[in-house]
């Protein structure tokens, strides 16, 4: 009887054991499950993260590529805003150069008659004071007042003075003609020193002595031999343009700060010195120096980047330099580079092939003028 208890309770714990062994093959089947599920989750995770950050990445590329794209732009924008402002210069100053000229032509035509009428009538005055040098007291009075003996003596150069002026007139109208150059897409064979003078008779005002500052601003032009230049005359008159007004500002405001030092044994004189050479048979040099404050070497290596200023707002938008640069070396495939040392005044050297067949280059540092002042 024991025995049979015995066997029964030995069944019995066997088939709790192999309840038992099931259950733990069955933990450790869902122990696996749960280890290849976390290594999936894991692995899923990391490409998850690994896409974020692609995304991310792209994103970001994307976004400056865009930023880069609005900059291009904004930046062709003003661009195209500052070449409609020069060529809007042009036409204006075109369409002034051409109303002007008709007058003046009738005025300036007109004078030679107006002499001949004006020599006329006082030779005839002289024959009636030859045959009758008494003339009645109403006649007497009337000489004395218009101060006729003056008044012969003086007509000859009233008329000179007068021709003269209108020769004057006729000169600042040719120079606006040629500075408006409507025809500036062409290549053009050009005189380079006429392109020079007539963008100075537009700038000639600020040139002048005035109230406030009464020296003005002193011209010297060092022109040396110069053939003639095949170019784009508009645009380099446009350089011109950019590069001369800079160097007025630059006076403008180095004058201002000296007039707080200036003593009867110092006097600043502002000067700008235009220097034209003709390099190796190939290249046309221009150099414009002026004697300012000059331009320290962190804001020289940035002065042709686009939207770069150093002026207040409002009085410029940093483009002058830059578009000046394009046109020089992209447009002329020419050189333009600037040398300066803070207290000695700037230069800025233009250097552009005499035909556009030219592929030689020159060390306008080793050619670099020597101080005028």
């Amino acid at each position: 009887m024991e025995s049979t208890n015995y066997e029964s309770r030995i069944k019995d714990l066997e088939k709790r054991v192999r309840t038992l062994q099931k259950k733990l093959e069955r933990s450790e089947a869902d122990r696996r499950q749960l280890e290849d599920a976390s290594e999936q989750r894991e692995a899923i995770l990391k490409n998850v993260i690994r896409e974020l950050e692609e995304s991310q990445f792209a994103l970001e590329r994307r976004g400056q590529e865009l930023e880069t794209a609005l900059d291009n732009l904004k930046a062709l924008q003003l661009k195209l805003i500052e070449s409609e402002k020069m060529s809007a210069l042009g036409v204006m100053v075109a369409g002034i150069a051409h109303e002007i000229n008709n007058p003046v032509s009738f005025i300036y035509g007109n004078l030679i008659h107006a002499h001949a009428y004006l020599r006329d009538l006082l030779q005839l005055v002289q024959f009636y004071q030859q045959y009758y040098p008494e003339p009645p007291p109403v006649i007497q009075q009337a000489i004395e007042t218009i101060d006729l003996e003056f008044l012969q003596q003086d007509a000859q150069d009233l008329f000179q003075s007068m021709n003269i002026g209108a020769e004057r007139i006729a000169e600042i109208v040719k120079s606006l003609r040629n500075f408006s150059r409507l025809d500036e897409a062409e290549l053009k064979i050009v005189n380079i020193h006429e392109g020079i003078d007539n963008t100075l008779v537009i700038l000639n005002n600020r040139l002048k002595s005035t109230t406030k500052f009464p020296h003005g601003i002193k011209l010297i032009r060092d022109y040396g031999q110069l053939p003639l230049v095949e170019c784009y005359p508009g645009k380099l008159n446009q350089v011109f343009m950019n590069i001369l007004s800079n160097a007025i500002d630059a006076l403008e405001e180095e004058k201002i700060k000296a007039i707080q030092t200036e003593t009867e044994d110092f006097v600043y004189l502002p000067c700008i010195n235009i220097c034209t050479e003709f390099i190796d048979n190939y290249w046309a040099v221009i150099r414009i120096a002026d004697n300012g404050s000059g331009i320290n070497d962190d804001v020289r290596a940035k002065l042709f980047d686009p939207f770069f200023t150093t002026k207040e707002v409002g009085r410029g938008i940093g483009l002058g330099l830059s578009i000046s640069y394009q046109i020089v070396v992209n447009k002329h495939r020419g050189k333009l580079e600037c040398y300066s040392t803070p207290g000695e005044g700037s230069e800025f050297v233009i250097q552009i092939p005499v035909t556009q067949n030219n592929t030689k280059s020159v060390d306008s540092e080793s050619k670099k003028v020597t101080d005028h002042w």
